[in-house]
């Protein structure tokens, strides 16, 4: 025992002096830095209140229609002997302009005819003016008093006179078929189709073709009835209306204006249409440095609405529910009800316990209660520690 304990006792002496100095190594090592658990705050984007008068923008679209739009109908009876060569698709007339011909030589042989039975019924009728004084000589020379209308010859009169008065309407008829045998335009305008030809034989009531009217353009625009309460004068409208046209190149615009309202909701998109007036779309009299706006294009329209009194005006996305997220001075949560008044694509106009000054966050935080606080984007940032003071330090990434 004595030989063991003599081999084991300087390794169990060198054991101990290790842990020894292990534990006062252990002992006197430094003792890491206890750092404060900090929460970061949420970051919000935040716009000062300004109330105003609003003039409201009512959006809505429409297709450009003629306001004069015919079809140009034979009144006669022929064979077409001539044709405009504007009286094409596309092609430009003029009011009064010639478009086509008729074949008019019967036309004009029953005007012959009618100025014929005219001037026979004249003639017949100054003989029985005659007739009817004669005997009237004739009678007061053998028989005193007053004489019959028979003796007289007056229903032999009365029968010229109404003789001629027919003849009269024949000739004026025989001539307005010879006016018909010309086809004019009624108006200044587009063709949009010709559906004859030269040599083809028409009857009474054959289509010819149609004309678009280039004077006036109009634009049927629909509006919701909510949308409808906010257009001035809503009977009887004049407000501008501006109509704009998205192209490969430039988005194009023109202004126009309200003219009327067709007054009857419709029964199944429960829109009320408003009519925009646009003059000279095709810019055919070169008073305006414009692009023409051609008939059946797409338009998206702007129309001026009411102006309304201390409205505030705001993003879309800020208010849910008719609720707003308010930041007061010390950058805590407010949540504040709001009477919604209008929405638009990108706005709602609002108004409520809000006023004009304070703070309303643009950046959705739903989960957030009222009294919260948050990070105002663009100020130093506000980190609050757990449990400790509150420590600030400036964001480098604003």
């Amino acid at each position: 025992m004595s030989v063991w304990i003599r081999r084991l006792l300087p390794i169990i002496i060198i054991l101990g002096l290790v842990t020894f100095l292990m534990i006062i190594i252990i002992a006197n090592a430094p003792q890491p830095e206890e750092k404060q658990q900090v929460t970061p705050l949420p970051l919000v984007e935040v716009r000062e209140i300004k109330s105003d008068n609003i003039t409201l923008e009512l959006k809505s679209y429409g297709v450009v229609q003629p306001r004069h739009q015919t079809q140009l109908v034979a009144e006669v009876r022929g064979r077409i002997v001539e044709l405009n060569p504007n009286f094409i698709a596309g092609g430009s007339v003029k009011q009064g302009q010639i478009l086509a011909r008729i074949e008019p030589a019967d036309y004009q042989a029953d005007l012959m005819q009618a100025e014929a039975g005219l001037a026979q019924a004249q003639a017949a009728l100054e003989e029985e003016i005659a007739r009817g004084k004669v005997a009237e000589k004739e009678w007061k020379g053998v028989v005193d008093g007053v004489a019959p209308e028979l003796g007289l010859r007056k229903p032999q009169l009365a029968q010229q006179q109404a003789l001629l008065r027919s003849a009269q309407a024949d000739l004026a008829r025989a001539k307005r078929n010879l006016e018909r045998t010309i086809i004019r335009a009624p108006f200044d305008g587009l063709i949009k189709s010709r559906d004859v030809d030269l040599g083809q034989f028409v009857s009474t009531g054959t289509n010819m073709g149609e004309l678009l009217g280039t004077d006036i353009a109009e634009v049927r625009l629909p509006l919701s009835v909510q949308q409808f309460q906010f257009i001035d004068n809503p009977d009887t409208p004049t407000a501008k209306v501006e109509l704009l046209q998205t192209t490969a190149i430039d988005p194009q615009q023109w202004n126009a204006k309200l003219v009327r309202s067709e007054q009857v909701i419709d029964a199944q998109s429960r829109m009320i249409y408003l009519v925009a007036e646009l003059k000279d779309p095709y810019n055919l009299s070169q008073d305006a440095d414009r692009t023409p706006l051609k008939f059946g294009s797409f338009v998206n329209a702007k129309i001026e609405g009411r102006t309304l009194k201390d409205i505030i005006r705001l993003p879309s996305h800020s208010v849910r529910d008719g609720k707003v997220m308010m930041i007061d001075a010390d950058n805590k949560v407010q949540h504040r009800d709001v009477q919604v008044v209008h929405r638009d694509l990108d706005s709602v106009y609002v108004r409520g316990d809000i006023h004009r000054g304070e703070r309303i966050s643009l950046t959705a935080l739903n989960s957030y209660q009222g009294g919260s606080e948050v990070r105002i984007m663009g100020e130093p940032s506000q980190i609050q520690p757990s449990g400790g003071a509150m420590t600030a330090e400036v964001d480098t990434n604003e």
